[in-house]
């Protein structure tokens, strides 16, 4: 009787840790698409067209950008970087060459960090971009990046 018992508990706690697995699972795989989305309809979208409105809704206030350009330091405040776009020829308007293109995605619980290639006039950038979950809703709040000589 004992055993049966011990083996219907631990069958109850197998199962129960399952089921959180696969909740966190689909969790994870839910804000990944979350971030998809965001990438490919905003931050994409909004360094095309120029768009600082769309861009700007993007970034956490505050958002610091760091990196390097042809081996050149880069440091900005969301504010400069803003500034920046809005003050250039859009890819879209300029009829250059824009790709960018999704290399990984890892989330853990709230926060995440995308790795992304965005060709643009004559560069080659890597960004990674860290993301963080606040009411509900992700937000980037840093930005590094390279451009990176084909």
């Amino acid at each position: 009787m004992k055993t049966l018992l011990l083996t219907a508990l631990m069958f109850c706690i197998l199962q129960n840790i399952n089921a959180q697995k696969t909740e966190k699972m689909e969790t994870t795989e839910q804000d990944s698409l979350a971030i998809v989305k965001i990438l490919e309809q905003v931050y994409f979208k909004g360094l095309y067209e120029g768009d600082v409105n769309l861009l700007k809704d993007l970034f956490n206030p505050g958002t610091l950008l760091f990196g390097d350009i042809n081996g050149q330091p880069y440091a900005k405040t969301l504010e400069e970087y803003l500034e920046g776009v809005a003050n250039r020829v859009s890819p879209k308007d300029s009829g250059n060459v824009f790709k960018g293109k999704i290399i990984s995605i890892d989330v853990i619980n709230t926060i995440a960090m995308a790795k992304v290639n965005v060709k643009m006039y004559t560069f080659n950038y890597y960004d990674l971009l860290t993301f963080h979950k606040l009411n509900g809703k992700w937000v980037r709040v840093n930005k590094t990046l390279t451009n990176v000589n084909e």
